[in-house]
Formats: C-alpha cells, structure tokens, sequence
C-alpha cells in the first residue's frame, strides 16, 4: 500500500507527459491538492525556475524519500 501524497512532498513521475514534454523519472514538488488523489505538482530546474506546472493524479507519481526508514 502507497502513503498517502502530501504539500511539499517531493515526486517523480511514473510515466512519460509528452504533451508537456515530461518524461518518466521527472523530479516535482507537490504544491498544492485539488481533489482527491489528484494534485498540482511543480517541476523546476536546478535554478529554481518552473518549466512546468500541472494537476497529476497519485498513480502517476512515487514519493521519493532522502533518508531511510525507521526500523519498526
């Protein structure tokens, strides 16, 4: 089972978004929810500017995680 998708949280794509010139591994930020399951999801470049901003819906994406997991 998936955890649940927050704001902030930082995403990748799971597939190519050709009509927006995405492709699959393409690195978001959430910025905002706007349905259920579904949100505004942020991609900027390593100097911060947006190139794109679009509704995505949770199975198009995968949290990315920086740090490990707590041992349970």
């Amino acid at each position: 089972m998936h955890e649940p998708i927050q704001i902030l949280d930082v995403v990748a794509l799971l597939k190519d978004i050709p009509a927006h010139g995405l492709r699959r591994g393409q690195v978001g930020t959430i910025v905002e929810e706007l349905a259920l399951n579904v949100f505004e999801v942020e991609f900027s470049d390593d100097n911060g500017r947006t190139y794109a901003l679009l509704a995505l819906h949770a199975e198009q994406l995968i949290v990315l995680h920086y740090e490990p997991a707590l041992a349970a």
